[in-house]
């Protein structure tokens, strides 16, 4: 009898497995679960890069060579990031359509899936600067568009224009306008640096600052109506001087030869 009772289980015997059963479950899944998803993560990416590198050799290996080493006709892609590819192909401007001094903004040919495996696959050729998130160029704060300007106006208006407008460079070039361009576009544009553009990487600009920037630009062209009404292009004093001299002194002589040709002296002769 005292054997047996010696055998006899503890009461929370029962529960003391349960737990330890639970936390094994736990343990395991801890385990493998992350290293499933991360092995997920990483087939989706290579996956990404094989189709990109088919939609590449398609239409871009041309100018750019089979493996974006570069060619006479386009410069190397090692190294220019997927932010370089999302701004050039979703704005058009790549493929080419013809060389030039400068390659213009056009209708986009590829779909923005098409558009992320391309990236994929450029960006596996080197590192550079990465796709920026949503968060990064969507401003929430009202004082980034008085910022913004700031900052536009020191760095940008030089060639773009104080109101984002555009303007012409040297040999053929140009500034393009900021008007109707999507803002992940602008934050790119100036993390990649685009034809004549300079880049102004994190080190220079901070994340912040390209965020305000982008804010101003579009509140700028995009948002809000010009309180002054009739722009003249938006282009400064050069046409409004010559707005004011064509039609505001055209219409003041005008007036004063009908003014002249109705007073009594001139009817008596």
């Amino acid at each position: 009898m005292k054997k047996l009772s010696a055998r006899r289980r503890h009461p929370l015997a029962a529960l003391v497995v349960l737990l330890l059963a639970l936390a094994a479950t736990g343990g395991l899944y801890a385990a493998f679960a992350p290293a499933d998803k991360a092995q997920a993560d990483v087939a989706a990416q290579s996956l990404a890069i094989d189709e990109g590198k088919k939609l590449f050799a398609v239409g871009c290996s041309s100018c750019h060579g089979l493996n974006g080493q570069g060619s006479s006709d386009g410069p190397s892609l090692v190294g220019v990031g997927s932010a370089a590819v999302d701004f050039q192909v979703g704005t058009g401007r790549m493929p080419a359509q013809q060389p030039g001094a400068q390659v213009p903004r056009k209708k986009n040919i590829y779909t923005q899936a098409e558009i992320d495996q391309l990236a994929a696959y450029v960006a596996s050729l080197g590192p550079g600067p990465v796709t920026p998130t949503e968060e990064q160029f969507t401003s929430t704060d009202p004082e980034d568009v008085s910022k913004g300007g700031e900052l536009f106006r020191t760095n940008c208006a030089q060639c773009h224009n104080f109101a984002g407008q555009g303007g012409a460079l040297t040999k053929g070039k140009y500034a393009p306008s900021l008007e109707g361009v999507d803002a992940k576009h602008i934050y790119e544009a100036m993390q990649t640096g685009p034809q004549n553009m300079p880049s102004f990487p994190d080190t220079t600009m901070p994340e912040e600052q390209k965020k305000q920037i982008v804010a101003f630009v579009r509140h700028t062209t995009n948002d809000e109506p010009n309180p002054g009404g009739l722009t003249l292009g938006s282009l400064g004093p050069v046409t409004e001087g010559l707005f004011g001299w064509i039609f505001g002194l055209g219409t003041l002589i005008a007036v004063a030869i009908w003014v002249a040709a109705h007073t009594t002296k001139a009817k008596k002769s």
